[in-house]
């Protein structure tokens, strides 16, 4: 049968973008569907900031009268012109186990980027690499983590069989959480108490507390992350919008910052409790009553999750990540946690990959983002 591709114009469509993976999904037991109020503000241009700087299309195919497949279109700019590359990506693709329909999904955004000059196509990528990105690879068997995609393996194939290529992999570890903290920790945090008399390490017990410092930490992660592919600087407007994302879900106890003499925040990490199973069972609606499942699923929840975390580059080598492990380590341990999910780390990043090792973490999830010339 033929594959109709149309462009999502109406709220009926997006109605329909948004809920399609749940249909695909349904017998997917490690799937964990989005938060729908989330997902009706992350796509309307009018509340989500990050389309400012974005050319974007939206749609959907449709076979046999069916809609059996949805993708996005993003060319950031910024990053384009930080980068000085002409790329463009795709996003959000879910289809069913069908090369007809994907291809159909797949060429359509490489026409449509292509006709606005752009000359490679890369994804899984959204507007910056805080949303979900690449396609998961190995942890079939694992539920998927927030801020995180989740697919079929049959997902790797078509898009290999599309002629993609690996562009870069993205790794989880998994860390059991110790029942002491370790002995060279504690030579480390010692030796940090002595050398950094002038720095002070926040911890919180409210969001309200947190809030003075959402845009210094998105400053510091605008100064950081230069290096991180995806990344795209958040402006203001990005950063009041991403920390009233998640800012309602975070338990204060798991977010760690050291700020020095003069209260600026040098570096800082932030972790949040397992709610998967949470929004499982309040199947993406947080109202009236799925909240409560949420919050619910994060107080018995054994998992933490660790979101985001930087440090300032000139205060690197002085031991302020470890002074924020131990911190999160206390809390977990504290919380009840028994493992600490990482969340994606880039395969070259070395140094970071290193840390984790040394605290005996396992990579467990493997992601990867694919490209090919368009």
């Amino acid at each position: 049968m033929t594959v109709e591709i149309t462009v999502v114009s109406s709220r009926s469509d997006l109605k329909s973008f948004i809920h399609l993976p749940a249909e695909i999904h349904k017998n997917h037991s490690n799937w964990v569907p989005p938060i729908y109020i989330d997902d009706w503000k992350f796509f309307n241009s009018r509340k989500n900031r990050s389309f400012d700087h974005c050319d974007t299309v939206l749609a959907l195919a449709h076979k046999g009268g069916k809609i059996v497949g949805r993708i996005m279109g993003i060319i950031s700019h910024n990053y384009n012109e930080l980068h000085y590359e002409n790329q463009a990506r795709f996003a959000f693709l879910e289809t069913w186990n069908d090369q007809g329909v994907f291809d159909a999904l797949i060429r359509f955004v490489s026409v449509w980027a292509k006709q606005k000059g752009m000359d490679t196509l890369v994804g899984p990528l959204a507007f910056s690499d805080k949303d979900p990105q690449g396609f998961l690879i190995e942890g079939f068997d694992e539920p998927v983590s927030i801020a995180s995609n989740c697919n079929f393996p049959y997902m790797v194939d078509l898009t290999e069989k599309n002629g993609f290529l690996k562009k870069l992999d993205l790794v989880v570890y998994k860390i059991a959480v110790p029942d002491e903290i370790p002995e060279f920790y504690r030579k480390i945090e010692q030796r940090f108490k002595k050398n950094n008399a002038n720095f002070k390490v926040l911890e919180f017990n409210s969001r309200s507390k947190i809030r003075p410092y959402s845009k210094p930490v998105f400053r510091l992660i605008n100064l950081t992350f230069n290096e991180i592919y995806g990344f795209i600087p958040f402006t203001e407007k990005e950063m009041e919008d991403f920390a009233n994302r998640y800012l309602f879900l975070i338990n204060p106890r798991f977010v760690k910052a050291i700020v020095n003499e003069k209260n600026e925040v040098l570096s800082f990490i932030i972790g949040m409790s397992d709610i998967s199973r949470g929004i499982q069972k309040a199947k993406g609606f947080l109202i009236p009553f799925g909240i409560f499942h949420v919050f619910r699923a994060g107080r018995k929840s054994k998992q933490l999750n660790l979101l985001l975390g930087a440090i300032d580059p000139d205060y690197r080598g002085r031991g302020l990540d470890v002074m924020m492990g131990i911190k999160m380590l206390e809390s977990a341990k504290a919380a009840g946690k028994t493992t600490i999910d990482t969340h994606l780390e880039l395969e070259y990043n070395t140094l970071v990959r290193a840390e984790m090792e040394r605290m005996g973490g396992k990579v467990y999830k493997r992601f990867r983002i694919f490209q090919k010339p368009i």
